[in-house]
């Protein structure tokens, strides 16, 4: 069983170790986010925060039975009722459903929680996890689009009704 929570100040150690032992994974399929996250990330967790508190972003962790952080799910650039929802599940959690569970969720919380009616996504087209991912959760392809370069697909997903 899984369970998003929503980001905190304490959490920022955790999820510092997390995308440091996933960087190498995650730049298979995301681009890479660089050295610069890294050594900024206390100043980066510290704004991400305020954006949050601000109500433009809702930020959340993925947690495990034990309570270990293995993914987080966004929902970013917050307005008119729309937000852009991004994830990353660690690579020890990959492939056994975490990543619809966790989508699964945070579709219902920007319903519940965050009163949206509206969440964008986009992917790579060499990443068919997450395709299958914003598929199962009720996402459709809207637009053929381009990311840093590779070829991918923007998602559109209304919501009112959680699935």
């Amino acid at each position: 069983m899984l369970r998003l929570e929503r980001l905190r100040r304490d959490h920022a150690p955790a999820l510092l170790a997390f995308e440091q032992e996933n960087q190498e994974y995650f730049t298979r399929s995301v681009p890479d986010r660089g050295d610069a996250y890294f050594v900024e990330f206390s100043s980066r967790h510290r704004a991400l925060l305020a954006e949050q508190e601000a109500g433009l972003c809702h930020f959340h962790v993925v947690l495990d039975e034990q309570g270990d952080l293995i993914g987080r799910v966004n929902l970013v650039d917050v307005e008119g009722g729309a937000a852009e929802l991004g994830y990353r599940i660690g690579e020890r959690a990959a492939g056994r459903g975490i990543a619809t569970a966790a989508v699964g969720e945070a579709c219902r919380l920007a319903v519940a929680a965050y009163r949206l009616s509206a969440l964008r996504a986009v992917t790579t087209l060499d990443n068919p996890a997450s395709m299958t991912v914003l598929e199962r959760n009720g996402f459709t392809a809207v637009e053929d689009i381009s990311i840093d370069g590779r070829p991918g697909i923007a998602y559109r997903r209304q919501l009112g009704a959680t699935r």
